[in-house]
């Protein structure tokens, strides 16, 4: 079941201040300040720089644009602070008739804990819907590669992080993605305070084939903050339709 307690943006200073209290954090995201807004409707885009790491890149659902009132970032952790972490996915629809090859996925995160170890889950999943978690096709738990996106949101960089796994044959249809960085080296203070958050993208600038990702498909799964399959955009976690619209995540591999 589903708690209410986390229809409040994150504070940053409110995340450290229970910390140190040794209070549970009671917030599952971060966002901008629009309470509200439409959806907007956006083309391909034409010329798409996609992140260095998401190569060869299949799909790439968008930058963060930290300056819009619409940016958000949506619980992705596992640390000491989040035990048992919290995992953001996001869906992409491989459209009929093609068959694609997939051996990688790359989550852009916001993260002002460190990546300790430098090692993440990830999970493909088929049949999500609100409160079941479907099934899953692929996962495990391998190391990651890291790039700074160059991006600062609300005071903490964003960084791409790269799972490449055996690669997995995916025929048309929907799948819900997801990578969850660690942070739970017990020698590392910052594995105990700060949060991690995956981004999530308003205007899909530098999108390939951004058509793939259906609108309002991420999902949050997490045993710490009381939710199970819950979709980001029920009413009850207060983002708008633009905020929890889409994620910004990357799959990498080729049409076959």
């Amino acid at each position: 079941m589903k708690r209410t307690l986390f229809a409040v943006a994150l504070v940053m200073t409110l995340s450290l201040s229970a910390a140190a209290q040794h209070k549970t954090p009671a917030l599952s995201h971060r966002r901008a300040g629009n309470p509200a807004a439409e959806l907007q409707d956006v083309k391909e885009s034409p010329n798409p720089s996609v992140p260095s790491l998401c190569n060869p890149c299949l799909f790439y659902g968008g930058d963060l644009n930290p300056s819009d009132n619409n940016a958000a970032g949506f619980s992705d952790e596992n640390t000491l602070l989040i035990v048992g972490g919290g995992s953001t996915y996001g869906e992409v629809n491989i459209p009929a008739g093609t068959t694609v090859t997939v051996k990688g996925i790359l989550f852009n995160v916001q993260a002002d804990a460190a990546f300790d170890p430098m090692t993440a889950s990830y999970d493909i999943r088929t049949g999500v819907s609100e409160g079941n978690g479907g099934t899953s096709i692929a996962s495990g738990s391998v190391n990651i590669s890291v790039s700074a996106t160059g991006r600062n949101f609300l005071g903490v960089n964003e960084y791409s992080l790269l799972t490449v796994f055996p690669s997995i044959t995916l025929t048309s249809g929907d799948y819900w993605m997801n990578v969850t960085p660690n942070c739970t080296n017990t020698l590392d203070g910052s594995c105990s305070v700060f949060r991690q958050f995956v981004s999530n993208t308003t205007q899909r600038t530098n999108a390939l084939h951004e058509s793939w990702q259906p609108a309002h498909e991420m999902f949050l799964n997490s045993a710490f903050f009381g939710f199970t399959w819950a979709n980001w955009c029920d009413s009850s976690l207060g983002l708008n339709q633009t905020q929890c619209g889409f994620l910004s995540f990357g799959v990498l591999g080729g049409v076959q």
